[in-house]
């Protein structure tokens, strides 16, 4: 007998699904006190929740029985996915159910800011009568942008298609010249699609797109452009979005989502008229959504706990890859290389190589292949990433995938390393890694620079111009800002060097922006990878 707990509201139709299960006994209790979650989770084999309950690390630190948690909506932000990772949780989501509602409200947005019907409704309501005042913008004929062709966008994409409009679509992971059987036409770069539209909307994840459409951007749009919101709030820059407004060149803006929720009373949008439609997060709020998110939050548990198999998985915490303790560190370290080399990759790339070099890795190459793409990946693609659908859906972007087991893969490859190669074009960048006999990811290479860091916690990668003063500006910043430097790592080649450093805390964002201002710094990132759960002999 499978023991459920049901620790948000669901739909009814949820419910009434787990009541038909012979093998699976649940308790409804959607409202908990802090503290409380943390005693009882672990008498249960799966959790289901919606947006009104947190899952931190406490609440996960004696997992007892527990095996998977499901989400009933898209995003897993109230849930510590580290903390259930390490403690062998499977975390599911539901994403699919949401996005014929989220879709639908990006064109009925679109729509009603062309018509301008919310000031239209008011007006009549008020007694008046002055048509003149309303007049629209008709949307066949027009040419919308679509920035992130996953599955959202593929769905809005297919429905402005339906209303006769020109579709252009921008996604950095999609390789192909068309999409939807010729009715998108793709672009590559994002500052050559926003001239050529009248409308424009977002459905990208938030993670690494704060600020995409920033008063540089707007300013490259054509005049009177129109822009929809229904992603995440932030990716438009509110401020700079209002003030092209106001200035007459940006048309107007529909926005569901907000950098702040609810929105202060000041905020920049209020007071623009029917320039601007606003709505409160209404993107996933339909009747049919919200039965479809619980119903899917119980399949996917439930074929998760008997053993049938798994669906919209975040993480692989809870898959049984039936590794040795050997092979373990191995996956860690794929791990810790794709999260580096993502945070290097700020372009998207077609292609991506893993390499083995040494026969205890070539036995779990492809098993370390899709860790990798996984940690490489996830701040790019919204959808949910797994070891399940990785690589499918990397290849639907067009990324081309690669997997080599070497002999020797570079000059000075160790018995037993591998190698992530991500190119587009000219452009490659490239992370080498090892596992010594203390069992700790090591790596060695990044970008041809050679090194022996063991990547955990807090890091910051500088490459500069190798010339005197520069690691002394470094340890300045850092010393100023009060962050403290515990290790770090430097190498040289021609010209350049790069510093790897491992801090006691994530720096600051003063203190990135004072290093990138420096004119001897060429690239400075952030890293922020998962701690040990053994630290390296001193």
């Amino acid at each position: 007998m499978f023991k459920v707990l049901v620790a948000d509201k669901i739909a009814d139709e949820g419910l009434a699904l787990l009541k038909q299960q012979p093998d699976v006994e649940f308790t409804n209790q959607p409202k908990w006190n802090p503290g409380e979650l943390a005693g009882v989770i672990g008498n249960y084999d799966g959790v289901i929740i919606r947006s009104g309950v947190k899952i931190k690390a406490e609440d996960l630190a004696k997992p007892g029985r527990l095996k998977g948690i499901a989400r009933a909506g898209v995003g897993v932000d109230n849930v510590d996915v580290e903390a259930a990772t390490r403690a062998g949780v499977l975390v599911m989501n539901t994403p699919d159910a949401n996005t014929i509602t989220t879709a639908e409200h990006a064109v009925a947005l679109m729509l009603a800011l062309s018509r301008k019907l919310a000031g239209a409704d008011a007006h009549v309501r008020a007694g008046l009568w002055e048509r003149n005042k309303y007049m629209g913008t008709q949307l066949a004929g027009k040419t919308l942008g679509i920035i992130g062709l996953g599955r959202i966008g593929r769905a809005v994409a297919k429905r402005a298609a339906g209303l006769e409009m020109k579709v252009l679509a921008y996604d950095p992971f999609f390789f192909a010249e068309s999409a939807l059987d010729g009715q998108v036409r793709m672009i590559r770069d994002l500052d050559e699609l926003l001239p050529q539209c009248d409308y424009i909307t977002v459905h990208v994840p938030g993670d690494k797109t704060k600020g995409l459409i920033d008063a540089g951007r707007l300013a490259r749009c054509r005049k009177g452009v129109r822009f929809i919101n229904c992603a995440r709030g932030g990716i438009i820059d509110e401020a700079a979005l209002a003030e092209a407004i106001k200035s007459g060149s940006v048309g107007g803006a529909a926005i569901d989502v907000y950098d702040q929720e609810p929105p202060p009373k000041d905020h920049p949008l209020f007071g623009l008229g029917d320039k601007v439609l606003l709505t409160p997060h209404l993107g996933a709020s339909t009747a049919e959504a919200q039965s479809a998110v619980s119903v899917d939050a119980v399949h996917e548990l439930l074929l998760y706990l008997r053993g049938d198999g798994i669906q919209g998985a975040v993480n692989a915490g809870g898959i049984d890859l039936n590794l040795s303790e050997q092979e373990q560190a191995y996956a860690d370290l794929a791990r810790r290389m794709g999260s580096i080399l993502g945070a290097i990759a700020d372009k998207g790339f077609s292609t991506v190589t893993l390499r083995t070099n040494g026969e205890l890795p070539k036995r779990i190459a492809p098993t370390l292949q899709r860790l990798g793409i996984i940690e490489l990946l996830k701040a790019f693609i919204s959808e949910p990433l797994n070891v399940v659908n990785v690589l499918h859906l990397a290849e639907q972007r067009g990324i081309n995938l690669r997997l080599e087991t070497l002999g020797q893969a570079t000059q000075r490859a160790i018995q037993h390393s591998i190698e992530l190669e991500i190119v587009d074009g000219d452009r490659k960048h490239t992370i080498i890694g090892t596992v010594f006999a203390d069992n700790l990811p090591r790596v060695l290479c990044i970008k041809g620079y050679w090194m022996d860091m063991v990547p955990a916690g807090p890091m910051v990668l500088i490459v500069n111009r190798d010339k005197p003063g520069v690691i002394g500006l470094v340890g300045n910043t850092f010393g100023r800002m009060q962050i403290n430097i515990a290790d770090m790592t430097i190498s040289r080649k021609g010209d350049k060097a790069l510093m790897l450093l491992k801090l006691d805390a994530p720096p600051t964002a003063e203190a990135m922006d004072a290093l990138a201002a420096d004119s001897g710094i060429e690239v400075v990132k952030a890293l922020n990878l998962p701690l040990l759960s053994k630290e390296p002999h001193a």
